[in-house]
C-alpha cells in the first residue's frame, strides 16, 4: 500500500503539483475538475459527456427522425435510370457539402458550446446523419457486383467517396468566403461609427 507523505496528500485530487515515487514535483494537472460551486456530484454533472445528457440525446433524435424523412422524401422524387442509384449519390453529396458548410460555420462562430452546440446535434449529427446513408450505398453498391456490373459498382463507389471529398471541401471553402463576406461588411459599417465617437 502507498504511503503518502503529507505534501502529497495535501495535493492529491486538486489539480496542483504532486510528488512522484522519487520525490520529483510533477506539474500542475493541466486538466484540473472545475469548481462548480456544487461538490464532486455537481462536477460530474458539468463534465458528463454530450451523449449521456438525456436533452442532447432527444435534440439529435429529433434531427435524426427530420433527416430520416427528408431522405425518404429525396429517394421517392428522383429516377434511378437503368437502375443506377442516382437518388443516394445525390443524397450523400448533398449531406457532404452541406454537413462540411455547417461545421465551418459554427467553427467560425465560436467554441462548441451553447446554442452553436445545439445546432450542431440538431442539425450536423441528428438531421444529416440521418440524411446520409453508408448502409444503402453498401446494399446498393453490392447489388451492382452481384448484378454483374461491375463497372457500374466501381463508377458508384468512386463517385460517392472522391465525390463526397469534393463536395466536402465545396462545402467549407463557401461557407469561410460567406463568413469572410460578412465580417468585413460588419467592420465596413462599424467603420464610420468609430471615426464619429473620436
Amino acid at each position: 500500500m502507498e504511503q503518502r507523505t503529507p505534501g502529497t496528500e495535501a495535493s492529491a485530487g486538486t489539480g496542483g503539483p504532486q510528488d512522484n515515487d522519487g520525490g520529483e514535483r510533477l506539474p500542475v494537472d493541466s486538466d484540473p475538475v472545475a469548481d462548480t460551486g456544487q461538490g464532486t456530484l455537481g462536477a460530474a454533472r458539468a463534465h458528463r459527456p454530450v451523449h449521456l445528457h438525456p436533452g442532447f440525446v432527444l435534440v439529435v433524435i429529433a434531427g435524426g427522425i427530420v433527416g430520416a424523412l427528408a431522405r425518404y422524401g429525396v429517394g421517392s422524387i428522383l429516377p434511378t435510370p437503368g437502375g443506377w442509384p442516382v437518388p443516394t449519390l445525390v443524397i450523400n453529396l448533398a449531406g457532404a457539402f452541406l454537413l462540411g458548410a455547417l461545421l465551418e460555420a459554427l467553427v467560425r462562430r465560436g467554441p462548441d458550446a451553447g446554442r452553436l452546440r445545439l445546432v450542431r446535434l440538431l442539425v450536423g449529427t441528428g438531421f444529416m446523419g440521418a440524411f446520409t446513408t453508408y448502409s444503402t450505398l453498401a446494399v446498393e453498391t453490392t447489388t451492382l457486383f452481384s448484378d454483374g456490373r461491375s463497372a457500374d459498382a466501381v463508377i458508384y463507389l468512386g463517385a460517392t467517396v472522391l465525390g463526397g471529398a469534393g463536395a466536402t471541401v465545396g462545402g467549407i471553402v463557401l461557407a469561410a468566403a460567406q463568413h469572410t463576406r460578412t465580417t468585413t461588411r460588419q467592420e465596413q459599417a462599424l467603420g464610420p461609427r468609430n471615426e464619429g465617437n473620436r
